[in-house]
């Protein structure tokens, strides 16, 4: 029996005032990919795949360049082919917990920790609104979410891309 999946309707309700616009397409993105994947989560590897393909910043930061970024894109890709079938059911639950009350719902907890990890980021730095650093940072503070494994499969070399991103914290 599949577990149950997303709907394609909005389950962020009161996201949208806490993050930019480019952080908003992720989402969206995001969340088509988690109910075309069948997914019943958004997790923290269909919001990297979103950052990746929609935040020239967020490129900018691997170290790699673009041979990295596009390398990185392929191995997304291939998630409901390839390696993110072993995913398939199971809730990405990194260890992180995201802030009580944070509502996230169809969420994985790591992704919704990552969300709240990203706005205490743009806040410290004086920002009202999430940009997609801020949640790339996220995910490089817990080393083990979903994210972060598909950057080191992918051969990402993850020690300056964190250096460069804690620097920032």
């Amino acid at each position: 029996m599949r577990s149950p999946t997303l709907s394609a309707g909005p389950d962020d309700t009161g996201c949208e005032d806490r993050v930019s616009d480019v952080v908003a397409a992720v989402i969206a993105g995001a969340r088509r990919r988690a109910v075309r994947d069948g997914d019943a989560q958004i997790d923290t590897a269909h919001l990297l795949h979103g950052l990746l393909e929609s935040d020239p910043d967020v490129r900018d930061a691997f170290p790699g360049g673009s041979p990295q970024v596009i390398r990185l894109l392929g191995y997304l890709v291939q998630r409901a082919i390839g390696y993110g079938l072993r995913w398939s059911g199971a809730v990405e639950d990194s260890g992180a917990a995201p802030a009580a009350g944070s509502g996230m719902t169809g969420w994985s907890p790591a992704a919704g920790a990552a969300l709240d990890t990203a706005v205490r980021r743009a806040a410290s730095r004086g920002a009202s609104r999430v940009e997609g650093l801020d949640l790339l940072a996220a995910f490089v503070r817990d080393r083990e979410c979903r994210a972060m494994e598909v950057l080191r499969r992918a051969g990402v070399a993850v020690a300056p891309l964190v250096t460069a991103l804690e620097g920032d914290i």
